[in-house]
């Protein structure tokens, strides 16, 4: 792969990463939904199912992080 293609791709990357971190909550926001949800989550029970799921989340995405560092490593360059 050229230093050209390499540019190309990082860039790409950066790219999407600002979109989906700036503009999808912004659209999000600008929708109007927020108040919904809100109190949607103000009259539901509290419970620890929502934390227990958002933690299990965060631990699938660092396994699955570390095993593509991992295998990665072994590759000759």
């Amino acid at each position: 792969m050229s230093a050209w293609n390499k540019w190309w791709g990082r860039l790409a990357a950066v790219l999407g990463a600002v979109v989906l971190s700036v503009f999808v909550p912004v659209t999000a926001w600008a929708s109007g939904t927020g108040e919904r949800v809100m109190e949607a989550a103000a009259r539901r029970p509290r419970g620890g199912a929502g934390l227990l799921c958002c933690l299990v989340v965060i631990a699938v995405v660092v396994l699955l992080v570390l095993w593509l560092i991992r295998r990665r490593r072994g590759r000759p360059r």
